[in-house]
């Protein structure tokens, strides 16, 4: 990857920048760039998607985009209906995903349709867990709008809701056909959201490329004022490592368990806290704290290393520890052994042997865990 130059980033980048996800028949392309939402219909028209359509969106991204998607796929012959559902990650349920599936029956949507799902991660899960079980699967186009969706969530195919248990439990692999990334839209979302979704930025550096994370290290300022030209570069760079990795490992089989760096404590805390009381990525920001904790017990991870991790989280204003009580201590590690990365009962972790280079699939006990839910305490 070339560095962040912020002056050749202004040069060189293109309208539209494109990643490719390799897998076979499942193939799809990934369209990064400006302006893209004017797009969308020509981009579906191209893939041969059938006329009719839903629109899958929330009450926060519906008012600003969802008129001009229609638009656009009425200009190109689709017949799009809209499906707004409440904004917030409690939406992300078996009982919205039954409202869906009523809507969709009411509109008329048959085997030949599919949905394109408009918004942020919830969104892009939800209408992407659909989209997988509506009548045993119809295709979907995947149209993220926050940060956290553009470099992670919208590309992969892995969808699913949410039990009071635990996050995702309830979900298939299933790819998009498509994902367009207009990074115009991150103008409009909101701080706490934008700055959720630099978790997972930061979380591509660690795990596989350290180059990346040195030119993160040197424009945060540029991030977190959201230069767009920099997104678009940090965009890409961010679907290519995962597109690499989904490529190679599809079912999270192995290699794909990289991606979860910082989820183990993360999910754990969403589901304990309630879900919305820490979006997503701030979840994850602690929960990358406390991976780097362990990583220097069981890994070698260099403590001058563990540092850089932690004060890039800081400088991009992620939080880096929560309170912990004694009661809370109990029920994070009880989310976490039915959390789905665990096996029998044990809790697996991604660790960090050093900035860009991860394992995976580690046990890791009760014992050592509590040590590292001190390191994340408040």
């Amino acid at each position: 990857m070339p560095g962040l130059e912020l002056e050749a980033v202004k040069c060189i980048l293109p309208a539209m920048q494109a990643v490719d996800v390799s897998l076979g028949v499942r193939s799809y392309r990934i369209w990064i760039g400006r302006g893209l939402l004017e797009r969308i219909g020509q981009e579906c028209a191209g893939i041969g998607l059938g006329r009719k359509c839903a629109v899958i969106t929330d009450t926060n991204v519906g008012r600003l985009y969802a008129e001009s998607v229609c638009v656009s796929l009425r200009n190109e012959g689709f017949d799009p209906v809209v499906i707004e559902i409440k904004a917030g990650e409690a939406s992300k349920s078996l009982r919205t995903a039954e409202d869906c599936y009523e809507k969709l029956v009411k509109a008329g949507l048959d085997r030949k349709s599919f949905i394109v799902a408009l918004g942020g991660g919830v969104v892009g899960d939800l209408g992407g867990f659909v989209a997988a079980t509506y009548m045993r699967g119809i295709k979907y186009v995947q149209v993220p709008t926050s940060l956290l969706a553009q470099v992670d969530s919208s590309v992969g195919g892995k969808v699913a809701v949410n039990l009071k248990q635990g996050k995702n439990l309830v979900g298939v692999f299933y790819q998009p056909v498509l994902v367009i990334c207009d990074v115009g839209t991150l103008v409009t979302l909101p701080e706490r959201e934008y700055i959720s979704g630099l978790a997972e930025v930061i979380k591509y550096g660690v795990i596989a490329d350290s180059r990346f994370f040195n030119e993160l290290e040197l424009h945060f300022s540029e991030l977190s004022s959201r230069h767009l030209g920099v997104l678009e570069e940090v965009i890409t760079r961010c679907c290519q490592i995962k597109a690499d990795v989904v490529s190679r490992d599809e079912t999270e089989s192995g290699l794909r368990q990289i991606l979860n760096f910082g989820h183990t404590i993360g999910h754990a805390i969403e589901a304990v806290c309630g879900y919305g009381r820490f979006l997503h990525g701030e979840a994850v920001a602690i929960g990358m704290v406390g991976a780097t904790y362990l990583s220097t017990k069981i890994c070698g991870l260099p403590e001058s290393e563990r540092a850089r991790i932690v004060n890039l989280l800081k400088s991009v204003d992620l939080p880096v520890a929560i309170r912990i009580t004694e009661r809370r201590r109990e029920k994070i590690l009880q989310a976490m052994k039915v959390d789905k990365k665990a096996q029998g009962g044990e809790i697996k972790f991604v660790l960090a042997k050093r900035i860009g280079e991860v394992v995976w699939g580690q046990t890791v006990r009760d014992q050592e865990i509590n040590m590292a839910l001190d390191a994340i305490s408040a």
